[in-house]
């Protein structure tokens, strides 16, 4: 029997500072992406993917994401429950995660960056990440230069084993993609109201247990960090094939 899709949620509180000559008024996961904000694109991803229900971890401009989520619902309908969750100050990646979590229900939630996205199947990673008892699986994306994201070390059976730092030598190589399936217990066992980075202070914890794998999914991955990178997703890429083709 095939399992049920975990709930998602995205985490859109991050100021976006890089990003703010191009974006001065708004937070950077409503930025215009081929005629609509960068935002619904994740949506209507996790939403063909079957994920039914989404909690928006909020924080920046939290009342512009708020207002954003009243008309995705009415786009949507009943085939996506979206849900917003203020952050009560800046805490983080991890520490967003770790305060929607009363929002999410089931064994596993799937996480995504709502800054990036990349080709993903939920399918996958969660086969992926049940054969190994993981507490963490993260998808992966191949990538030129992975000196700007810092690189990830992968074992032959899936195990992440070494996060590299960002350098400006680093060459070709994987990179983490933003796009996490985490058990809902392990998100539980994060303190609660204190800022944490699941990235730099979580993964690593976990890297040592033995408990962090891999998955290397397609290409390409489109950050809108900075305003470089921004203006190459909205103009360069063909967003209605990138959703319809998955991972």
């Amino acid at each position: 029997m095939q399992e049920a899709q975990p709930q998602a949620v995205i985490l859109v509180g991050g100021e976006g500072t890089r990003l703010r000559p191009a974006l001065p008024a708004q937070p950077k996961a409503l930025a215009p992406v081929a005629g609509r904000p960068f935002l619904a694109w994740l949506l209507v991803a996790l939403e063909r993917q079957g994920v039914r229900k989404v909690v928006l971890s909020t924080g920046y401009r939290a009342e512009a994401i708020e207002a954003f989520a009243e008309g995705a619902r009415v786009e949507f309908g009943a085939r996506l429950e979206l849900v917003c969750v203020r952050d009560p100050r800046p805490l983080g990646t991890g520490g967003a995660l770790r305060n929607v979590a009363a929002a999410v229900r089931g064994d596993r939630v799937l996480v995504l960056n709502g800054d990036s996205y990349c080709p993903f199947d939920v399918r996958r990673l969660q086969r992926l990440h049940v054969a190994h008892s993981a507490r963490a699986s993260v998808w992966l994306a191949r990538v030129e230069d992975a000196g700007r994201f810092g690189a990830v070390t992968l074992a032959e059976d899936g195990r992440i084993t070494a996060f590299r730092e960002k350098s400006a030598s680093a060459g070709a190589g994987l990179v983490n993609a933003g796009i996490y399936l985490l058990e809902r217990a392990a998100l539980d066992e994060l303190p609660a109201s204190a800022p944490l980075s699941l990235e730099r202070e979580v993964f690593p914890q976990w890297l040592a247990a033995g408990g962090l794998y891999g998955l290397v999914g397609g290409e390409p991955l489109i950050d809108i960090g900075t305003p470089e990178s921004y203006a190459l997703a909205d103009e360069h890429v063909d967003w209605q094939r990138l959703i319809l083709a998955g991972a």
